[in-house]
């Protein structure tokens, strides 16, 4: 399932215009160079693909403000949260609840039923916190449970690729319109899930 197009912003059209003219600048230098037996490809391969990561997490990154700004005015709490988990390394699961009822997919979660705030996020996920291992859920200002147990894909693929986090994440994007934040223990980058596919976003502040 892919992204449905919320409109692109024109400084970012104008953005996303300028980078991928770069990159394929850099793509036909590539080409170029290959008639060279004498050249190295190493960098330019490497170079390209930090482009192409880059340009990849500034784009996810618009499309995750548009998806959550009609369901929570917090976008910022989130982020800022998200940003400081993942320096950190912390691991973190965080279900954004939007037009589909979750009910029948969440379970085992503990009630919290606070204001949401990063601190508090943090708190939640802070290793050795007994609530860290499960899922947040989050309606609109408020955390409503942490401590829950999301689906889990049953891509073979995933499986073998991704840990529990993001299995959890992409099982349950795949059966509602939820969008899922997750922050890798291991790598501490940061992803969304949304309708059954998973996107880098920016983590030194997700705009």
């Amino acid at each position: 399932m892919g992204l449905i197009k919320p409109g692109l912003s024109f400084s970012l059209i104008h953005q996303l215009k300028r980078d991928l003219g770069d990159l394929s600048h850099r793509i036909d230098r590539l080409i170029h160079a290959m008639d060279n037996p004498n050249s190295s490809l190493l960098n330019e391969f490497e170079e390209i693909h930090h482009l192409f990561h880059d340009i990849q997490v500034s784009t996810a990154s618009h499309y995750l403000n548009s998806y959550l700004a009609p369901f929570t005015n917090q976008f910022e709490v989130l982020s800022k949260a998200i940003q400081h988990l993942s320096d950190r390394n912390h691991g973190a699961l965080i279900v954004i609840q939007r037009k589909d009822a979750l009910d029948s997919y969440i379970h085992s979660g503990v009630s919290i039923n606070a204001d949401l705030s990063f601190p508090l996020l943090e708190s939640i996920f802070h290793t050795g916190s007994p609530l860290h291992d499960g899922a947040v859920l989050v309606c609109d200002t408020k955390i409503v449970s942490a401590a829950n147990v999301l689906p889990v894909s049953k891509q073979k693929v995933v499986e073998k690729k991704l840990g529990t986090r993001h299995r959890a994440a992409l099982g349950l994007s795949e059966l509602t319109d939820a969008l899922i934040l997750v922050v890798s223990e291991e790598t501490g980058r940061a992803t969304f899930a949304f309708a059954g596919e998973l996107y880098p976003i920016r983590t030194n502040g997700v705009t």
